[in-house]
């Protein structure tokens, strides 16, 4: 396994992890209160807009327009999939938080990735971004934590994901790995296996077995 390192300026051109204050086309954002009662704040310009998770907004300025969209398929009625999606309209400002308390962290879409988004991990994406439901497999959908289905994010623009627990980035050079227990992923965009907690492959169900993740580089994952 290749040494683990934190530093990171050791590869620049993977760093996808956005300013807590920044602007992005039509508004800017602010992130406060990291990392157990995180709120994001808003300002959209006129006639932009921005997209959240339903029950997601805590507060809004009288001038913004909210629009809920439904989203029917069979595949989100069976899977759990979010079936409607929260539109904001400018100007003003919005002030949005996750569900229960935790962390939110802004992950920057350059148009070169693509993402997957744990379960709940989803909070607010910028114009320009796309999510979509999609399957990752039989044995990762039993054994991540994950689900069979997890939101598969690109475009370009900015990604807001939360978590109940503080939200840490990790980059990988090609060629490192990195093992993180099953149920503390919150975004990544590099492939992995699933293996016992001991090494090897999972090749069945083992009641009890303790399981975990092994990330191969080059990319980056948000664990909490």
């Amino acid at each position: 396994m290749a040494q683990a390192s934190f530093l990171p300026q050791q590869q620049q051109s993977l760093s996808s992890l956005a300013d807590m204050t920044g602007q992005f086309n039509g508004g800017y954002y602010k992130i406060d209160h990291r990392d157990t009662n995180t709120l994001l704040s808003v300002t959209l310009s006129p006639q932009a807009s921005f997209f959240a998770q339903p029950g997601a907004m805590v507060a809004m300025s009288p001038e913004v327009q909210l629009k809920g969209k439904l989203k029917f398929s069979f595949k989100k009625m069976l899977t759990g999939g979010e079936m409607s999606q929260s539109t904001f309209t400018g100007p003003g400002e919005i002030l949005l938080a996750p569900p229960i308390w935790g962390d939110i962290v802004p992950i920057q879409l350059d148009g070169s990735l693509q993402w997957s988004v744990g379960k709940g991990g989803f909070l607010a994406m910028t114009e320009g971004v796309v999510k979509e439901t999609k399957s990752q497999g039989f044995g990762k959908g039993m054994f991540s934590g994950e689900g069979f289905f997890v939101n598969r994010i690109s475009g370009t623009g900015i990604l807001f994901v939360t978590s109940l627990g503080a939200i840490i980035q990790r980059q990988l050079r090609q060629g490192e790995q990195w093992i993180v227990d099953n149920g503390h992923l919150v975004a990544w965009n590099c492939p992995y296996t699933i293996e016992r907690s001991g090494g090897g492959i999972v090749s069945g169900m083992h009641a009890g077995e303790g399981l975990v993740c092994r990330f191969t580089g080059p990319g980056i994952v948000f664990i909490q």
